[in-house]
C-alpha cells in the first residue's frame, strides 16, 4: 500500500469517528432540549409531546457516553408532578435519590414515611405508579394509548389495609387526592380515558364484585354489625340486595339488577352532591371497612385488565393489545419473591 493510500484510509477512519462523536453530541443536545421542555414548559400538550419523546430517545452511542442521565420512569414522574404544579396543587413533591440518581416522589402528610415513583412495564409499555416498600400498584399509566387506570386491589391493600392504623382518614384522602386529580387533568387538558375504580364518586358507578356469586350470610354479618348502631340496613324493594344508610344521606347499596340474567353482585354509593366513593365510605366508616376486610374473599372489587385496538397498522387491519391489568406492577428488583409470585395472577382480588 502506498503512502497515499494509507493517509487515505487514515483520514476516512477520522472522518467516521468524527461523524459517530457528532451524532452522539446531537442525541445529547436533543436530550437536553426535551428535558427543558419537560421542566419549564407550562403547556400540557408539550409536557406530554416531551415526556413521549423521551420515552423514545435512546442515550446509546459507542463514542458518546452519558453516565448520569435520568430513567424514563423519571420522565413519568416529571410529567405528573408538572401537571400538577401548574394547576396549583402542591402536595406532591420530587426528591432525587442521590446514589442512583433515581427521582422520587414524596406527598403531604405521608412525606416522613413513604416514597412512590413510577415502574416500568417491561411487557406492555405504560408505567405503575408504586409506593416502595410494597410496590402496590396504585395506578397504570399508558402514554401511547392515552389511558390511566387505578387498581382497586392495590388502593385496598396500601391504604385501607396498611395505613388506616398510622394516618386518619382524612390524612389518607389527602394522599390520594394528587392522584386523582393528576387522572382528572389528563382526562380534561390531554384527552386521555381514565378509570378512577372505587375512587370514582359519581351516583351511577357500580363496583362489580370479583366473584359472581354472593353468599346472604355475608349480608347478614352487616346486619349484625349495625345492631346497636345509628345506621340502618335496608332490603331493596326486589329482594335484590342491601341498603346500607350511613349518616351526612350517604347510602351504601350492595344489590344484584334483578333484570340482569347474569346477576352479577355490585358496590353502589349514593348521596346528593356525588362527593363520595367506595373508597371514602372504607375509610370514613370502620364499621363497613371492618366487614369488608373480614369478608374480603367475596365481597372484593375487580379491576379489569385493559384491551385496546390498535390499527395504526400500514395495512390498516385490527390488532387486540392485551395489556397487563394494573393490579400487577412491572418486577422490582427490591420485591419479595412472595410479591413476584403475586404478580404471575392475570388478575388478582382488589
Amino acid at each position: 500500500m502506498s503512502s497515499n493510500q494509507m493517509i487515505s484510509t487514515a483520514a476516512d477512519r477520522v472522518h467516521s469517528l468524527s461523524d459517530s462523536i457528532a451524532q452522539g453530541l446531537e442525541i445529547g443536545q436533543r436530550y437536553v432540549a426535551l428535558l427543558n421542555q419537560l421542566t419549564e414548559t407550562k403547556d400540557p400538550a408539550e409536557l406530554l409531546d416531551a415526556t413521549e419523546k423521551l420515552e423514545g430517545l435512546s442515550l446509546a452511542n459507542a463514542f458518546v457516553k452519558f453516565p448520569q442521565h435520568y430513567q424514563l420512569a423519571d420522565y413519568y414522574l416529571l410529567l405528573m408532578a408538572r401537571m400538577l404544579e401548574l394547576n396549583g396543587e402542591n402536595s406532591l413533591e420530587i426528591e432525587e435519590n442521590e446514589i442512583h440518581h433515581q427521582l422520587l416522589a414524596k406527598i403531604l402528610p405521608m412525606e416522613d414515611q413513604e416514597r412512590f415513583t413510577f415502574e416500568i412495564d417491561p411487557h406492555n409499555g405504560g408505567a405503575f405508579f408504586a409506593e416502595q416498600h410494597h410496590h402496590e400498584p396504585l395506578f397504570y399509566l399508558n402514554l401511547k394509548h392515552q389511558i390511566l387506570k387505578f387498581s382497586n386491589r392495590a388502593l385496598v391493600d396500601f391504604f385501607i389495609v396498611r395505613q388506616t392504623q398510622k394516618f386518619s382518614d382524612l390524612d389518607l384522602q389527602a394522599v390520594v387526592s394528587p392522584m386523582i386529580k393528576f387522572a382528572l387533568l389528563l382526562e380534561k387538558q390531554l384527552n386521555f380515558v381514565i378509570d378512577l375504580g372505587i375512587l370514582e364518586t359519581g351516583n351511577g358507578a357500580r363496583f362489580r364484585l370479583q366473584k359472581p356469586d354472593l353468599p346472604l350470610t355475608i349480608i347478614d354479618r352487616l346486619f349484625v354489625k349495625t345492631t346497636d348502631t345509628d345506621y340502618m340496613l335496608l332490603n331493596l324493594p326486589q329482594n335484590n340486595g342491601a341498603e346500607l344508610r350511613l349518616d351526612q344521606n350517604v347510602r351504601l347499596q350492595l344489590a344484584f339488577d334483578p333484570d340482569d340474567y347474569a346477576q352479577e353482585w355490585s358496590f353502589r354509593v349514593l348521596d346528593k352532591e356525588e362527593r363520595v366513593s367506595f373508597f371514602d365510605v372504607l375509610l370514613h366508616y370502620p364499621l363497613v371497612r371492618e366487614w369488608y376486610l373480614d369478608n374480603r374473599e367475596f365481597l372484593a372489587v375487580r379491576t379489569d385488565a385493559m384491551i385496546f385496538a390498535n390499527n395504526a397498522d400500514q395495512d390498516h387491519v385490527d390488532e387486540t393489545l392485551t395489556m397487563t391489568t394494573p393490579d400487577q406492577p412491572a418486577q422490582s428488583a427490591e420485591q419479595t419473591a412472595e410479591n413476584l409470585e403475586n404478580q404471575t395472577e392475570v388478575e388478582k382480588e382488589d
